[in-house]
């Protein structure tokens, strides 16, 4: 271990002061180099106080941090990452790859203080080349050789020594191998290092190695040194949850399918790779066919022996706690997979006592499920499979009116099979299997409609709905839909040929039954001009319009947004024929009557996923083709019930109702905000198209200002009105103006008592809007603008913009309009002085200068607010404003009105109301000597600044007060005497502020103040010397300070200096 006493590596001294690093806290005093020439604390930043220190090479410059990092550095030393979660709804990817950079520790200190007992009492990295420590080389040797079996040291040995390897960081999961090199009587060993974190410090460490001691082992030790030493050279990744979210389904399938079959203690970093491998396109795993997990178990010829096997090695998976949760967010209390189904074995479990499910809880529970209903058989082997003598009278008949077969089973479960069968290699099966369960459904629909229409008048009058479907099929977890419209449209684009490539699968089952059939739009169990074209969008539009319950949790609530919006891309890619129409207008009629098992229904419950975005895409549909239909689809879905406070809260007497398995609650919507831009987005859409239509456009009016709750979505549909009524292409549209001005009204009442950043621009922008529909809207805001505006926005922004010369010339009004609108912007004015007079009585002052009663008025209202409310600024500026117009005997009483709230200290003298007093005083010296001698003693009682009084002073005695005093009397060309009243009370107040002042000051002086203090005296000079007998008043004041303050010899000094 000779190499201990050698010095660092040269790019490794540098990075830290001597006993100081980067990664250390302020005022924490760091280790030197260990082995290997490691500084205890290197990070980042180091090479920045490298330059700082000037080590760097002439000629070299260091570009500072970028704004993310020091930002990301912050967030990752302070903040949960889930917080940060809940707080931001989108957070772009590389902010969340420098906040995850930033998580781990970057003080070695805090590792060997976790590593190793003796921290405290020396450099737990300082080498043996220091000072000896007393008793002799013995003594020493032993010393070292202890130190050199503490973990801290051993990890830094391994370190050095290049034993860690395949180091990854997964999100806040940092793991590695070690590799322990073979000694004398033991073989060398690898070990797996395991290390979570979170805001900078270490939360769990695993290792293979076994270790049980409190402190980390040198495993643990050396993977945490190569992240902080060589952070650049850890393959960083997001949570794995990102990378998953970046996936398609196919690539999900494939993902999962090999996931599992890992060993669990290697689920992370085994996960990262084969994500890694499977989003490039190019690598060799995306040439192998994938499947889901729950394929794997539903594989048709998966024999009761794998089966077992499969189970047990799920149910080992499932009871790791760190196994993922199903929904992301610790599960929720839906049904099991099995419920309701004769094959289920767990079919009557207590949900009471149900546990957490995990991802691969559907797969435990499908291993219950078989493929030995002969029913299911017939179904998935033949075409001709049929009965025409099957009476249409029961609810879970196997065949409908026509003779077809139907599939009765849990939708997702059913659609699971259908992806099992396409995923092994029997695409032919799937997709009759497909027809059956879409047949199925829509048999259902129309059952639930019939039964609907015999009970409407009851449930419409309790007002309240009753669902059966207690898990929606868009967003869930299987993507039963999703699945039937992609075993669907695959039919439409292949052709007879590709069937036959594959297997038989009625042959393995011992049933030989022709596979014939041509893809045609008349299929065997297809309705007449019907093809898997149609059946797939039908189906689509099924399960997009299903009444579901919006599911617990961030990560299910943004699943279902996420998967509705790609399923109608999907059908967004399909262009439309007669053909589509018939099948979309259709279903548009199933929803609008379904009742309570259509999330277009009359009646809905409060919790129902909301179907704007589905409703937008109906309605652009079905506008061309159908206009009514389309509107009353769209105005149907504007609704948003949550949010309503009177909402009913649903039916409890059904036993299946949603109530029952929906805990009585506040719900907690973490997409809200997207819902509502979607129902922003719909209602926009709807008014787009109406433009022109009268009577649509007061429909669309009424729902928005019925159904939307947030005044910024609404302001937004007021500017995308405004701006589509007034397009350059073409003359204004009065009635969407109306539309944009009502919307806007809205707005101003909801924001009125309410705090918004956007209220300025809101109220501009309304103003903008009512000139544009006319004279009368102005005319109408203008007499309520207690409803819409407060005082200093009614005065201040509408009235000042409505008198102005460009609303006049936008208007084209004559001299009666103008006087008409003028008149009211005056009543106006009044009525906000009156009830703000602080903040309104100069704007009202304003605009009613062109009529001398409204003046008149509007200035007593001054008056009567001034020994209230008024403060001195507010009186001082409509003071000046008084003399600016011309009125200078009212701009003085103003002033002294002010003046009697004003109260200036000693040592006040860069007050801001210092330039107003100023104002006063020669307002009331130019006024003449009456007025001045009035409001000197207001002066004097106001002011205890010296300096002030003194300026007051020399103005005063430099000028005659003014030739014109009160009623037109001519004053006297003689300058005022400082021996008389007003001035000499002026003077004594000036020179008794001087010496309060004084004394003031040297309470607390220092010496670097003693020249300024020096010159004050000066000025205290000049104002004593204004007196007649001054010089004998000033030098008894030099007098008593040499006296009092004879301690401060040095200031005395000075002054004795100066003054003598």
């Amino acid at each position: 271990m000779a190499e201990r006493g050698q010095l660092p590596h040269p790019a490794k001294r540098l990075c830290c002061r001597p006993g100081y690093g980067s990664g250390c806290r302020p005022g924490l005093r760091a280790g030197v180099s260990g082995p290997g020439g490691g500084a205890l604390c290197a990070g980042p930043s180091s090479a920045a106080a490298a330059a700082a220190l000037g080590l760097l090479p002439l000629g070299k410059t260091q570009s500072p941090e970028s704004l993310l990092d020091i930002a990301a550095r912050k967030v990752a030393e302070k903040w949960p990452f889930q917080r940060v979660e809940e707080r931001f709804e989108r957070i772009p990817e590389p902010v969340q790859r420098r906040i995850v950079y930033w998580s781990f520790p970057r003080s070695e200190r805090e590792i060997c203080m976790y590593s190793s007992f003796n921290t405290g009492a020396e450099d737990p990295a300082a080498g043996p080349g220091g000072a000896a420590a007393p008793g002799g080389a013995m003594d020493t040797a032993t010393s070292a050789a202890d130190e050199n079996r503490l973990p801290f040291r051993r990890g830094i040995a391994l370190l050095d020594g290049g034993c860690v390897d395949n180091v990854l960081q997964v999100g806040f999961h940092l793991s590695g191998t070690v590799t322990e090199p073979a000694m004398q009587s033991e073989p060398e060993t690898v070990c797996n290092v395991a290390i979570s974190f979170d805001r900078c410090k270490i939360t769990s460490v695993t290792c293979s190695c076994g270790n049980k001691d409190i402190f980390y082992c040198a495993h643990v030790v050396a993977l945490s040194l190569y992240r902080i030493r060589k952070p650049d050279q850890v393959k960083l990744h997001l949570p794995i949850s990102e990378t998953l979210f970046q996936m398609n389904r196919d690539q999900l399938q494939k993902f999962v399918q090999y996931l599992i079959t890992v060993h669990h203690t290697e689920v992370l970093p085994t996960a990262q790779k084969l994500a890694d491998e499977i989003l490039s396109q190019n690598s060799e795993i995306n040439q192998v066919h994938g499947a889901l997990w729950m394929c794997i178990v539903l594989n048709p010829h998966c024999k009761l022996e794998q089966k077992s096997s499969w189970l047990k090695q799920l149910k080992k998976w499932n009871c790791v706690d760190v196994c993922p949760w199903e929904d992301g967010n610790h599960g929720n209390e839906l049904p099991n997979l099995t419920n309701a189904l004769p094959q289920g074995a767990n079919a009557n479990q207590d949900s009471s006592n149900r546990p957490h499910r995990t991802v691969f809880t559907r797969a435990i529970e499908a291993c219950d499920l078989h493929w030995q209903d002969s029913h299911l058989q017939h179904i998935i082997s033949s075409d001709l499979y049929t009965n025409y003598c099957y009476h249409d009278d029961t609810e879970n008949l196997l065949f409908d009116s026509q003779g077809w077969p139907l599939w009765h089973e849990h939708v997702p479960t059913a659609c699971a099979r259908v992806d099992a069968l396409r995923s092994h290699g029997y695409p032919r099966e799937a997709l009759r299997l497909a027809i059956a369960i879409v047949n199925t459904l829509r048999r259902q629909q129309q059952k639930q409609l019939e039964m609907f229409r015999a009970q409407k008048k009851e449930l419409l009058h309790r007002g309240v709905t009753s669902i059966t479907n207690l898990e929606g099929w868009v967003g869930h977890p299987l993507d039963p839909i999703g699945t039937l419209f992609s075993s669907l449209m695959e039919a439409c684009r292949v052709d007879d040929d590709s069937f036959h490539g594959f297997s038989d699968f009625t042959e393995n089952l011992g049933q030989c039954k022709s596979l014939e059939y041509q893809h045609l739009p008349a299929h065997k169990f297809l309705e007449e001009g019907e093809s898997y074209l149609t059946l797939a969008v039908e189906v689509a539009l099924i399960g997009l319009g299903q009444q579901r319950i919006m599911p617990d949790g961030l990560y299910a609530q943004e699943k279902v947004c996420r998967n509705e919006e790609q399923l109608i891309s999907k059908l967004q890619e399909i262009e439309l024929d007669d053909t589509l129409v018939k099948i979309f207008r259709k279903q548009a009629v199933f929803l609008l009557e379904g009742g309570p098992y259509s999330g277009l229904g009359e009646v809905i419950h409060r919790e129902s996923v909301p179907m704007h975005t589905f409703a937008k895409y109906l309605f652009t549909s079905l506008l061309p083709h159908d206009a009514e239909l389309a509107y009353k689809t769209a105005l149907r879905a504007m609704r948003l019930l949550v949010l309503e406070s009177t909402a009913p809260s649903g039916d409890l007497s059904r036993p299946h109702h949603i109530a029952s398995v929906v805990p009585n609650r506040y719900p907690r919507w973490f997409t809200l905000s997207h819902i509502e831009s979607q129902q922003c987005e719909l209602a926009s859409t709807m008014l787009t198209a109406a433009k022109g239509d009268v009577r649509r456009l007061e429909t669309v009016l009424e729902s928005i200002q019925k159904n939307i709750h947030s005044s910024s979505h609404i302001f937004k549909l007021a500017q995308d009105a405004f701006k589509i009524a007034t397009l350059m292409d073409s003359l204004p549209d009065i009635t969407l103006l109306k539309v944009s001005l009502e919307l806007g009204l809205q707005v101003m009442r909801m924001t009125l008592s309410t705090l918004n950043w956007r209220r300025r621009e809101m109220v501009r922008w309304l103003v903008t809007c009512a000139t544009e529909v006319g004279v009368y809207a102005l005319d109408s805001i203008m007499q309520n603008w207690f409803t819409l505006f407060t005082p200093t926005e009614a005065t201040s922004i509408v009235a000042t913009t409505v008198m102005s010369n460009s609303t006049i010339v936008r208007l084209h009004l004559d001299c009666h309009q103008q006087e008409k609108l003028a008149g009211s912007a005056r009543t106006l004015a009044l009525q906000c002085a009156m009830k703000d007079p602080q903040n309104c009585a100069l704007s009202a002052l304003t605009l009613c200068e062109k009529d001398h009663i409204a003046f008149e008025t509007a200035y007593q209202i001054v008056l009567d607010a001034a020994t209230a409310g008024m403060s001195y600024s507010q009186l001082f500026t409509i003071a000046r404003y008084m003399e600016h117009r011309g009125y200078p005997m009212r701009a003085y009483k103003l002033a002294t009105l002010a003046m009697t709230h004003l109260n200036l200290s000693y040592n006040q003298d860069t007050h801001p109301a210092i330039n107003d007093v100023l104002w006063a005083c020669a307002l009331s010296h130019s006024l003449g000597k009456n007025e001045l001698a009035a409001i000197i003693p207001l002066v004097v009682k106001s002011v205890k600044c010296a300096t002030v009084l003194s300026d007051i002073l020399r103005r005063c005695t430099l000028t005659t007060p003014g030739m014109v005093g009160l009623h037109g009397r001519r004053n006297s060309g003689k300058l005022m005497s400082l021996d008389k009243a007003p001035l000499r009370q002026l003077l004594d107040a000036t020179i008794g502020a001087y010496i309060n002042t004084t004394h003031s000051r040297l309470t607390h002086i220092s010496p670097r103040h003693y020249s300024e203090f020096i010159e004050f005296l000066s000025k205290a000079r000049e104002t004593f010397l204004m007196a007649h007998d001054g010089h004998i008043q000033f030098t008894q004041f030099i007098d008593n300070l040499k006296q009092i303050y004879k301690g401060k010899k040095k200031l005395m000094m000075l002054v004795r200096e100066r003054f003598g």
